[in-house]
């Protein structure tokens, strides 16, 4: 974690010296880049929770001064103020959790902690995973509390870059560090899956009706925060570990290429006519994404052993994203080359998955506790979330069958506002009122 933050942090840094040069105060955005690198890296390293605590009140409060490096944006400011409250109630749950675990174990030490919560949770112990979960979910933006998380837009690139490839996986690296404390009660494992898979799927959905570079990015990153949830509540813990440092890479490169990206999609020559699959095409790339799957995990346990039942969980799971584009490849319009492409890229992600996986649970052996062995709770939440994601998969395989019909139109203006839980939270809220635009000097020239 240390070596990523500082990588990301790097070039991140170095991309805001071409970004801000010549811009006014682009001395103190750099002062305030790199103090809230300190912060990040201190959180990450934290071996008390009163040091976590600490490190991420300091992260809020520098990243809100980030958030607000342009202060006479009137959005700006409301995203900051959204910024504060949320992740302040994080922070509130994560000072709360700290007393709880003190109370249970006598000690606030994450490693003594982990090793007294093997023996179970007292009372105490359970409120405390309690509230670690629920700090968790507020700061990784869960549903929800995502709509700060897309409305942070108003600040530097290099600050969104920062914020949606880093500091939003503080959430993850708290569950990460007392690993052993919240697998031990089912509730929270429970919990996660939940939230986690709720906040996935609605994430992707809205993601997908979004036009502005940027908000999409955005809307993704709640998609994968919520993934990221779903995996620590399956007790894939390495698993999570490796999304972490893998989003990272790919949001931090997605946000500072996202200027660059709208002309080369501009510049791209249209393409023709699109195969539609229909039913049949649908239900025949399913069942050949699993049939792959299955053969490539057969192999695998062969070679280096069985999986646990949530990792192979998780694996079908992302073998239904693949589905989708093996259908275009089975419509019945669709080229011959089409299809066979479509199929080794359902072959080269399940081996990618699966040989991932054995990476990640080698580097990470001894330092993160295994996946539980299911019981009746955990299947019933496997299940759920098999079912939920094939589904959404299957809905968005058929999209272009009933993409004209007037309650689609409907649908996707209603999927672009978020379903208006933003809207929702700003009211319950209070609202925020920023200064009038008509009183900043911008405007008045």
């Amino acid at each position: 974690m240390v070596t990523l933050v500082g990588f990301i942090g790097w070039v991140v840094v170095r991309y805001s010296r071409s970004y801000l040069d010549g811009a006014a105060q682009e001395g103190r955005f750099h002062a305030l880049m790199l103090a809230t690198l300190a912060a990040v890296l201190l959180f990450v390293q934290a071996g008390s929770l009163p040091v976590l605590l600490v490190a991420s009140l300091a992260v809020g409060l520098l990243l809100r001064q980030l958030l607000l490096f342009y202060p006479e944006r009137a959005q700006a400011q409301r995203a900051a103020a959204k910024f504060t409250l949320v992740w302040g109630a994080g922070d509130l749950a994560l000072l709360l959790a700290t007393f709880a675990f003190a109370a249970a174990f006598g000690t606030t030490d994450i490693a003594a902690i982990a090793a007294a919560a093997s023996t179970g949770l007292p009372t105490a112990g359970v409120i405390a995973v309690a509230l670690t979960v629920l700090a968790a979910l507020i700061k990784t933006a869960a549903f929800p509390l995502h709509g700060w998380l897309t409305e942070v837009m108003e600040a530097p690139t290099p600050v969104s870059a920062l914020l949606h490839a880093g500091i939003i996986n503080a959430g993850g690296v708290i569950l990460l560090k007392l690993a052993e404390a919240v697998q031990a009660s089912p509730g929270a494992m429970a919990a996660l899956v939940m939230a986690g898979g709720l906040t996935a799927l609605f994430g992707a959905l809205v993601m997908l009706t979004q036009s502005a570079v940027k908000t999409a990015l955005a809307w993704s990153t709640v998609a994968q925060m919520g993934f990221l949830m779903l995996q620590c509540g399956l007790g894939l813990w390495p698993l999570a570990l490796l999304h972490i440092v893998a989003h990272s890479l790919y949001k931090a490169h997605a946000f500072l290429s996202s200027g660059g990206a709208v002309q080369a999609v501009q510049a791209i020559r249209k393409p023709g006519p699109v195969a539609v699959p229909g039913l049949a095409a649908v239900g025949r790339a399913f069942l050949l994404a699993l049939v792959i799957y299955g053969a490539v995990a057969l192999g695998f346990s062969a070679l280096i052993g069985g999986k646990s039942a949530q990792a192979l969980a998780l694996g079908a799971i992302l073998i239904f994203g693949v589905a989708y584009l093996i259908a275009q490849g089975m419509a019945d319009a669709a080229p011959r080359d089409l299809t066979q492409r479509t199929a080794l890229a359902s072959v080269a992600a399940a081996v990618s998955y699966f040989t991932f996986h054995a990476l990640s649970t080698w580097a990470a052996s001894g330092a993160l506790p295994p996946p539980p062995e299911p019981g009746a709770l955990e299947w019933g939440l496997i299940v759920l979330a098999l079912l939920s994601f094939a589904m959404v998969a299957v809905a968005q395989a058929l999209f272009p069958l009933w993409a004209h019909h007037p309650s689609t139109a409907g649908l996707r203006v209603h999927l672009a506002n978020g379903l208006y839980l933003n809207a929702v939270l700003d009211r319950l809220i209070g609202g925020f009122r920023t200064a009038s635009a008509a009183s900043t000097p911008s405007q008045k020239s």
